[in-house]
Parts: structure tokens; sequence; C-alpha cells
């Protein structure tokens, strides 16, 4: 049975999907050995909230996910592993 979403749950779920596919395009950058242990806290983080259904709550996460992620690749940067 498929789920009936309107449109502002398609475009919140498209945000979700985009910031996974970011955190996983991260790691590639991320030291071989540090790699698996990063995917599996990202998909961890995600599965963690995925039955959210509180708009606000999801936007904080949504918002608080993209900061995370702007240090990662910071982080990343002065390491020195480019992109």
């Amino acid at each position: 049975m498929a789920l009936a979403f309107d449109l502002q749950d398609f475009l919140i779920r498209a945000r979700v999907l985009k910031l996974y596919r970011q955190a996983l395009r991260v790691t590639r950058r991320a030291p071989v050995d540090a790699r698996g242990e990063l995917r599996t806290t990202i998909r961890q983080e995600m599965e963690n909230s995925r039955d959210c259904n509180d708009g606000q709550k999801i936007r904080y996460l949504l918002s608080e996910g993209r900061e995370r992620l702007k240090r990662v690749d910071e982080m990343l940067d002065m390491q020195g592993h480019p992109e």
C-alpha cells in the first residue's frame, strides 16, 4: 500500500534524502579506516528520527544535520582531505 504524501511532506522528504546523500558523499573524503564508522553513525542518526512526524522538529533536525555536516566537511578540509 502506498503512503499518501501532501506536497509539504514530499518536499521535506526530498530535503531529508538530499542531506543523507550529501553526508554519504562527504564520507568519501574521510580516511579509509574511518569511513565505515562515519557511514554507520550517519545511518543511525537518520534511523533514530525516521518516525518523527512533527514538522517543526523535522525542520530543526534538518538544520542541525546541515550544521553538523558543515563541521565535518570543514574538519576534513583542515586535515588535508580535499574534495
